[in-house]
Formats: C-alpha cells, sequence, structure tokens
C-alpha cells in the first residue's frame, strides 16, 4: 500500500467513524425535525399565500387601469365613421384609449375585507406555530422512548450477566458432583430467557429508533445515538400543588391554537361587516381617453388624413361617475349576511371548544403528575425492597438452600420493579416538560 493510499483511507475511516459517532440532544433533534418535517413546510406555504392574499386585498383599493388598442379591416358593407354613413369600401382602423376606474364607497367592503385578510394571515402564522409544537412533543416523545427502552435493555444486560454467573455457578458445582444435571439444564434455560428478554429490548430499540428518524425526516439512517440521560434513583419529595387554573390562564395567552381561533372570530366580525356592506349603494368614478385612426376620413380634396394628424384630432377623453343601488336580488345579499352571522357563531363555539380541549389536556397533566409522584416514590421503594430479596435469595441459591425456579420468581420481581420505576420516571420527567410548556417555559427553542 502506497503512502497516499493509505493516508486517505486513514482520513476516511476517521471522518466516518466521527460521523457514526454523532450524538443528538433532544434540543437538536426538535431543531432538525422543524427544519426539514414535509408537513410543517406545507403550513409554511399556506402562510405565505395568505400573506400575499392580505397585501391584495390591500392593493385592492388602488385604481384600475386598462389600456386598449385594436387594428380592424372592414370588408363589404360597412359604416363610415366619419359620417355614420354606410360604405361597401374596404378599409382598416386603428383604436386606442386608456380607461380608470375607482371605487368611491362600497359600504367599506374593502376596508373590513383588508382587516379579515389580515387576521386569516394570522391564522395561518399560528397554526403553522401549532404544528412545529405539536411535532416537537411527537419527537419528545419518540425520543424518551428510546430512553426508555435502553434503560430496559441496561437492565436487561444486567440480568443476562446474574444469569451467567449462576450457570458458570451451577457448571463447576454439577462438575465437583454438588449440584445435580437437572440443575444445570434450569440455570441455562433461565440464561436463555433473559437473553431472549434482551434481543426483544433490542429489537424494540431498532424500531423505536426508526419512529424517531422518520419524525425528523432523516433519510438513508437507521441508527441515530442520542445524548444519554441521566435518570434519578434518589428519593422523591413533594412538590409544589399544581393548580389547572392558574396553568390553563397563562397557557391560554401564548398558546398558537387558542390565538388562531380568536383571530378566526375577529376575521368572521370583518367579513359579516363587508358582506353587510353590499346591502348599502356603491359609487365609483371613471375616466379615460382615447384616439383613432380611419381610412375612411378624408380631406376636402379626397386625400385619406395622414395617420399623425387623426391620432391628435380624434383625441377624446370623458370622466363621470356611476351610482349603484341593489333594490332587489332576490334576497340573495341578505341570505349572505344570514349565513356569515352563522359562521361567526360557529367560530366563536369552535373558540369556547378549544379553549375546552386545552383546559382539559391540562387537567389531565396535573391529575397525572399528582399520579406520577406516588408511582415514582412507591416504585423507589419497590426496587429497594426487591433488590434486598434478590440479594438474600441470590446467596441462598448459592448455598443451594432454593432451587432455580424460586431464584428466577425473585429475580423477575427485581427486574419488574427497575422496569416500573424506569418508566415512571421517564414519564414523569415528559410530564414535567409537558406543564413547564404550558407554564410558558422555553421547553423548545422553535423560535
Amino acid at each position: 500500500m502506497t503512502l497516499k493510499t493509505y493516508l486517505f483511507s486513514t482520513l476516511f475511516f476517521i471522518s466516518a467513524l466521527a460521523s457514526s459517532q454523532e450524538v443528538w440532544t433532544l434540543d437538536e433533534c426538535v431543531a432538525y425535525a422543524v427544519k426539514n418535517n414535509l408537513q410543517i413546510n406545507d403550513f409554511e406555504l399556506n402562510t405565505a399565500s395568505n400573506k400575499e392574499s392580505y397585501r391584495q386585498s390591500v392593493r385592492s383599493l388602488l385604481p384600475i387601469i386598462n389600456g386598449f388598442a385594436d387594428y380592424n379591416i372592414n370588408f363589404g358593407r360597412s359604416i363610415n365613421p366619419e359620417d355614420n354613413s354606410f360604405v361597401n369600401t374596404e378599409f382598416f382602423s386603428n383604436n386606442y384609449s386608456l380607461q380608470s376606474s375607482f371605487d368611491v364607497f362600497q359600504g367599506f367592503q374593502k376596508i373590513n375585507n383588508i382587516k379579515a385578510s389580515k387576521f386569516l394571515y394570522k391564522v395561518t402564522q399560528e397554526e403553522s406555530l401549532q404544528q412545529k409544537y405539536l411535532l416537537a412533543f411527537r419527537v419528545m416523545s419518540a425520543y424518551y422512548d428510546i430512553q426508555f427502552i435502553q434503560g430496559l435493555i441496561d437492565i436487561a444486560k444486567e440480568q443476562v450477566e446474574i444469569s451467567q454467573t449462576n450457570y458458570d455457578l451451577v457448571k463447576k458445582q454439577v462438575e465437583l458432583g454438588v449440584m445435580a444435571g437437572a440443575d444445570l439444564y434450569e440455570a441455562e434455560s433461565l440464561l436463555y430467557a433473559d437473553s431472549l428478554t434482551l434481543t426483544q429490548n433490542e429489537n424494540r430499540l431498532k424500531a423505536a429508533k426508526l419512529t424517531l428518524l422518520q419524525a425528523m425526516n432523516i433519510e438513508g439512517e437507521n441508527d441515530i445515538t442520542l445524548q444519554p440521560e441521566l435518570i434519578s434513583t434518589g428519593s422523591f419529595e413533594e412538590t409544589e400543588k399544581m393548580i389547572s387554573d392558574s396553568i390553563f390562564v397563562v397557557a391560554k395567552d401564548f398558546m398558537p391554537s387558542i390565538k388562531a381561533q380568536d383571530f378566526r372570530v375577529k376575521a368572521a366580525k370583518k367579513q359579516l361587516s363587508a358582506v353587510r356592506g353590499s346591502l348599502y349603494p356603491s359609487i365609483s368614478l371613471q375616466g379615460g381617453i382615447g384616439t383613432g385612426y380611419f381610412e375612411t376620413i378624408r380631406d376636402s380634396l379626397g386625400t385619406t388624413i395622414p395617420y399623425k394628424d387623426q391620432i391628435r384630432d380624434n383625441t377624446f377623453k370623458f370622466i363621470g361617475a356611476s351610482l349603484n343601488v341593489p333594490v332587489f336580488n332576490g334576497w340573495a345579499n341578505r341570505s349572505r349576511v344570514k349565513q356569515q352571522k352563522i359562521a361567526l357563531e360557529r367560530a366563536k363555539n369552535n373558540a369556547k371548544i378549544t379553549e375546552q380541549e386545552l383546559y382539559q389536556i391540562i387537567q389531565q397533566l396535573v391529575q397525572e403528575h399528582e399520579a406520577l409522584m406516588a408511582e415514582t416514590i412507591q416504585t423507589q421503594k419497590g426496587i429497594e425492597s426487591q433488590g434486598l430479596a434478590f440479594a438474600i435469595a441470590q446467596k441462598r441459591y448459592e448455598k443451594g438452600m432454593i432451587n432455580a425456579i424460586e431464584l428466577r420468581q425473585s429475580k423477575n420481581l427485581f427486574a419488574t420493579a427497575q422496569n416500573q420505576n424506569l418508566q415512571a420516571q421517564l414519564r414523569l420527567r415528559v410530564n414535567n416538560s409537558t406543564l413547564d410548556f404550558y407554564k410558558g417555559l422555553p421547553i423548545f427553542n422553535i423560535n
């Protein structure tokens, strides 16, 4: 191998090793997911669309200006534009005009539509932020699922090590004739059972990592390394009692789902005002300037007047105003007003539903927090008692006072206590993070 090839291979190996050892924190997982999630991207595009709709509603206040030009060739019997007589001569004409119209009054429809468009634009902004928060919670759930399963794997490895140690001990005692061969089979069966549990948990870990990778939208990867979470094993004390109402008051002021519904109500009010404007008369101004060239316009000698002279002499201007009074159109406008009133009431009702759902979520989280605190304390005590019981059973097993089945029961109870405590602690951590979010604390660095 040449020196150049050796250096290239070494650098490639180091870079691959560094890439494979990238460690992700929860904040990094959330940030990556928010940046690369396609559903979030769709909400962002919807926000951009509503922003342009709002801008266009503002532009609707500007006058409308249209330019017009034509070129016509007349055949057969036609009207002479010079004296409105009929002629049978082929001729051509050329016209130009510039016209403008401006709405002076339309019952404030455009003003109210602008305000409604602005509120709807804000709705999409809040909905986009709400989707980011929901994605962040999904990522956090998947993140802690991996932490939980990793904890189960650690516990399972510990159980396998214990079973392996016991198997080796029984094997030596069987070789010395102290224990029967059946005892070795029982120890081997226990080792296989613990090894199977370890394999099952390792498979669960792969599935959990895949769930997180899909939530983050990382393509081409099937594994991810997370920052190890420190799980407390100390005592838990009762924290200050949480009150659902106080948390709800804080959450109500910043939750995007609540703000989005409030903006929908405001938009519905402005849309109702705009529809009511159609019941009023409307006034508009018009004006324009134009000219034209006609081959049939001739001078006293019968010569067609030149193009430049006709464009100058045929110039016309106009200005005017129009008044439109809605008298009767089959009650269509009044029906639209009634429909918009219903839409406003629905928006108000949906806002109340959203507030109620938020309060119920917080209420459930507070109740779950109290339950998890008690459960964590009890499972911690369970670990201590089951750990002591298993230590005693292990010594008795080594002295031949109990068989492998009794040892398995004690060891399984100890492993179950460890699993329950691990699950309770991680659920409590997720619960605390969620409650902190509703308290307005910066749990996710989304913005």
